[in-house]
């Protein structure tokens, strides 16, 4: 399959594409998302093919309205209408209850089903323009790290998905919170660009579910169920001070190893190729992802990166380091 670029200029392309059942990479303020018809079985079939994910992983539904939002479910409940209107467009996803109108495969045969109205221009003109709830994970290979350009979306899936709808790079840079309402109170089960604190603003106190530290719970949310995000070189997590990092990367490269690090700005740790998140966590947040990915590029095969906060956006970013580390977890 011959992989096309499209740019605003030739849209109507990628809406064609999509009414027939065809997949496309589109870009989202969070990561690229690879949009599907909900409702169309087998376009949700080549979301999965295309990504090598596995089928009882949740897909996220992305609309251009409430309006529409209330196409895919039972009803839309008191807090997650505040929520709606708090934070749509925006990084956060609602899961409520499946009316059964998107595919089975969308939701993993759960009775549940997760929404969101992205903040992307071009992401909505799609939505709006083929007026479809467009299933969209993040449109890379599964497992590696989500894309936020257009090139990252080409090196993962060229050749196995229609299209790439060019929209530069992504702002945010980590995936959506996603919420489940059905729940009382509603619980965080996949913390994102719209921090805890913000949704608590709004609607009051919020939990965060189990599986985010369980292994053996069973997770309602997309990317929560498998190892995430992670590079090819082993990374992992420390905690302690930067002189203890830079202990474990000269160890490392005594034994033959090359070395990767993540850092903040201020942060003077030697390795052989190191990578800055920044000065903030969400700096961090917008660059982790391509950090990753250069990383990939090189022939670093240790990456090591301190642990972070969890407050703010810093608890998605934290969340998407572990998983990307397989919870592996270096302390003094």
């Amino acid at each position: 399959m011959k992989t096309e670029m499209i740019d605003l200029q030739t849209m109507d392309e990628a809406v064609r594409l999509l009414q027939e059942g065809e997949v496309v990479a589109m870009p989202t303020e969070t990561v690229y998302g690879l949009a599907g018809d909900a409702t169309n079985e087998a376009a949700v079939r080549r979301i999965f093919a295309a990504k090598g994910r596995p089928s009882d992983n949740p897909l996220i539904v992305h609309v251009a309205s409430v309006e529409q939002a209330h196409q895919f479910v039972t009803h839309i409940p008191d807090v997650a209408a505040r929520l709606m209107e708090a934070f749509w467009p925006g990084a956060l996803t609602i899961i409520l209850e499946s009316n059964g109108t998107a595919s089975t495969l969308v939701t993993a045969g759960l009775d549940t089903i997760g929404l969101r109205m992205p903040d992307h221009p071009l992401a909505l003109q799609l939505i709006e323009a083929t007026g479809l709830g467009l299933a969209a994970p993040s449109a890379n290979r599964s497992g590696k790290p989500s894309p936020t350009s257009s090139a990252h979306v080409a090196h993962d899936l060229s050749g196995r998905i229609a299209a790439i709808v060019d929209g530069g790079e992504t702002g945010i840079g980590v995936e959506s919170t996603v919420i489940d309402c059905t729940m009382t109170p509603p619980a965080i089960l996949r913390p994102g660009g719209v921090t805890r604190e913000q949704i608590e603003s709004v609607i009051g106190p919020v939990t965060l579910d189990p599986a985010l530290s369980m292994k053996d719970v069973t997770p309602k949310a997309p990317g929560m169920k498998y190892t995430h995000y992670a590079p090819e070189a082993t990374l992992s997590v420390v905690e302690g001070d930067l002189s203890f990092l830079q202990q474990l990367i000269d160890d490392a490269r005594q034994t033959g190893h090359k070395t990767g690090v993540l850092l903040f700005d201020g942060e003077d740790v030697d390795a052989d190729v190191r990578c800055s998140l920044g000065n903030s966590m969400e700096t961090a947040a917008q660059r982790l992802y391509d950090c990753l990915r250069r990383f990939d590029q090189t022939t670093v095969d240790q990456i090591f990166v301190r642990d972070l906060s969890e407050e703010g956006v810093g608890l998605a970013v934290r969340n998407r380091l572990h998983k990307a580390a397989g919870g592996r977890v270096i302390r003094p």
